[in-house]
């Protein structure tokens, strides 16, 4: 073999290797699920900013990017919990952890790492109020709804909890306050999880009992009280996110996107209360998701 040959065979390998390792990183860490982070902190941030602080760059990208290794070292630790449940389903089997792909001591030292470096930028350059936030995050998701899965269905609404606190820590990281604004976000978030996570509770139910997971009430099997709150939550998403323009913080334009999103919601949801099927269950779940960037493009464009 060539010298030309052996370098290109070389070559080959290592970013084999490297993009081999990239795709498990982004796995363990949830890429998805921190990029919804990265969103709704800068959505936070930006909201406080518009509220009459000063928008200080430096500021922003260090509590959105601690944020967001908070929850990535949060999602570790998740996995790390839960390696004998993804084992058994089959939309995680293939995770990192499962297939062995990467060791154990390999994810806790990632996760440990992402978790301090996170929380130690946003204590040196954010607010107290805001490294606080992102501790108490990290301790819900991974202390009480990780191990709460396989218990309770209130595993859930803890969960969403978790979920809703980011936009509230990239709020407070500007100057360490908490407004209405930031009340406002927290109760979107946790009022649009419920109806998206219960839908993907719904359509992958007999994946998740199998595992040994709680996700929904044991006696609801026909979903009634599941879909039940799903209305509940979208009717109450809908009067949350309307408070910005009866308070006088947003305009005319963002109500009337609000309003469209909003019936986007609510429809489904009722379709998902008059028919509990995995389809019904799939187009509610499509809609949180236009839902949440629609309505928090429009809180911050049209401020």
């Amino acid at each position: 073999m060539s010298d030309a040959t052996q370098i290109a065979s070389s070559l080959d390998r290592s970013s084999e290797f490297w993009g081999g390792f990239f795709g498990d990183l982004m796995q363990l860490i949830k890429a998805r699920l921190t990029l919804l982070v990265v969103i709704t902190s800068t959505v936070g941030y930006c909201l406080a900013s518009a509220e009459g602080g000063e928008f200080a760059w430096i500021r922003f990208v260090h509590a959105v990017l601690g944020t967001a290794l908070v929850a990535a070292s949060a999602a570790v630790f998740n996995q790390l919990a839960e390696v004998d449940i993804d084992r058994l389903m089959e939309r995680t089997k293939n995770r990192p952890l499962p297939t062995g792909r990467v060791s154990k001591a390999a994810a806790f030292w990632i996760g440990t790492v992402l978790g301090m470096v996170g929380l130690f930028e946003l204590g040196l350059v954010t607010t107290t109020a805001a490294t606080l936030l992102a501790a108490v995050t990290l301790f819900i998701y991974v202390a009480i709804y990780t191990p709460m899965k396989r218990y309770s269905a209130w595993c859930v609404p803890v969960g969403a909890v978790s979920g809703a606190i980011p936009p509230v820590i990239g709020w407070t990281a500007m100057d360490g306050t908490v407004g209405l604004g930031a009340w406002v976000l927290f109760g979107i978030l946790f009022a649009w999880q419920m109806p998206h996570f219960l839908a993907i509770a719904w359509m992958y139910r007999e994946e998740y009992a199998s595992a040994g997971c709680v996700m929904l009430p044991e006696n609801d099997t026909k979903g009634t009280w599941t879909a039940i709150q799903s209305f509940f939550y979208s009717v109450l998403l809908a009067a949350i996110s309307l408070v910005p323009f009866f308070t006088g913080s947003a305009g005319i334009l963002y109500f009337c996107g609000a309003v469209f999103f909003n019936a986007l919601m609510l429809v489904t949801s009722v379709r998902f209360l008059a028919k509990r099927t995995r389809a019904s269950a799939r187009s509610l779940f499509f809609a949180s998701i236009l839902y949440l960037p629609g309505l928090l493009g429009l809180m911050v464009f049209t401020k």
